[in-house]
């Protein structure tokens, strides 16, 4: 790698550290809400970013995301539950590292094997936001068992049903948005860099 490509590098890592920064700061530009379910859009980004620029990249924008949702937990909570739940980087960190990691890795071995950037974008996006909300709503349900049963006024029992519920009303909706989105997106960059193809059948 030239010195003009770590430049370019640099400069596109730092671009999506701004948008995350962004959509994790500004109300509604990463968690949007319709009505009974918030759509998370962040995900999104750190998808996109996982495949133009490979799963360690990835990895480092989802660390950014989840360094700065423990940030806002502290600052400028939403809900009583925030500042109990998602200042633990466990819930906050893990799970959006994850997001990039596995992002990049599914779209790196299909687009090498199939070279259709539609369709690894597409599955990509898919086992990148089900990592995302699968995990976050696992580790709050195991973590914070008593203080969700408390919040939710229901039986252990009762409070897998509502994590359940949620994630098949807030993992339906995510995924939908990203597996929309997300190739849009990946075309509409994949034009303006001549070396991405290269970037993952070498």
């Amino acid at each position: 790698m030239d010195s003009k490509e770590r430049t370019q590098r640099l400069v596109t890592r730092a671009i999506f550290i701004a948008i995350i920064a962004l959509q994790t700061m500004v109300p509604a530009l990463g968690y949007i809400p319709l009505g009974f379910v918030s759509l998370t859009i962040i995900h999104i980004t750190v998808i996109v970013a996982a495949i133009m620029m490979g799963p360690v990249d990835g990895m480092l924008i989802g660390f950014v995301w989840g360094a700065l949702t423990v940030v806002r937990a502290f600052m400028t909570p939403t809900s009583p539950l925030d500042t109990i739940i998602f200042t633990n980087p466990i819930v906050s960190v893990i799970p959006r590292v994850l997001v990039g990691l596995v992002a990049g890795l599914v779209f790196r071995t299909l687009y090498r094997k199939f070279e259709n950037l539609t369709v690894a974008s597409i599955v990509a996006a898919i086992f990148g936001t089900l990592t995302n909300t699968f995990l976050v709503v696992t580790l709050m349900g195991t973590l914070y068992t008593s203080t969700l049963t408390k919040s939710y006024n229901v039986s252990s029992a009762g409070l897998v049903k509502v994590l359940m519920g949620i994630i098949g009303s807030n993992g339906v909706v995510e995924v939908g948005a990203a597996v929309v989105i997300t190739p849009l997106i990946i075309q509409a960059l994949s034009k303006t860099r001549k070396e991405f193809s290269n970037m993952y059948t070498k």
